[in-house]
């Protein structure tokens, strides 16, 4: 599992090390994370002129284009060795997301050399991959939704 090492960190946090979490997907093969994190932001909407006695509408000669905030959904998925672990990292993790640094987030992603800074939106409910009645070896994923005010992308 050293393969999961240092690929994403929060505030400055490895979170496979710290929780044993990481970035999974719904299906085998799948890009929903890489589809999420490269989506480009949307543009704000510009300011037009509605002249009644003209076609269309006018705008400025030149345009200021400037990004939307975005939310970026992100599929996670925690690792441990018994369901007290299990819970444990679980609990820690998501506190650790909606709590942050004064509440903002720092996430990098090692392999495309990219960092966003965003907070906690929502979360779903976790997928057990395990059972917790059940001690052994426990899994779960889930989604979580952030918002990135400055999109960096």
């Amino acid at each position: 599992m050293e393969a999961l090492e240092g690929l994403v960190t929060i505030n400055g946090t490895d979170i496979w090390k710290e929780y044993g979490a990481f970035l999974t997907e719904e299906k085998r093969g799948g890009r929903e994370n890489l589809t999420a994190i490269m989506t480009p932001a949307k543009v704000k909407s510009h300011v037009g002129v509605n002249i009644r006695e003209r076609d269309g509408s006018r705008y400025s000669a030149k345009l200021d284009v400037r990004d939307e905030e975005r939310d970026v959904t992100l599929h996670f998925a925690i690792f441990a060795p018994t369901v007290a672990e299990w819970l444990e990292c679980y609990r820690a993790f998501i506190a650790m997301l909606k709590q942050g640094k004064d509440g903002w987030l720092t996430i990098r992603f090692r392999q495309l050399g990219l960092t966003m800074r965003v907070f906690y939106v929502s979360s779903t409910a976790y997928k057990p991959l395990s059972c917790l009645w059940k001690e052994g070896v426990q899994a779960s994923r889930f989604k979580v939704t952030f918002r990135e005010p400055e999109p960096s992308f």
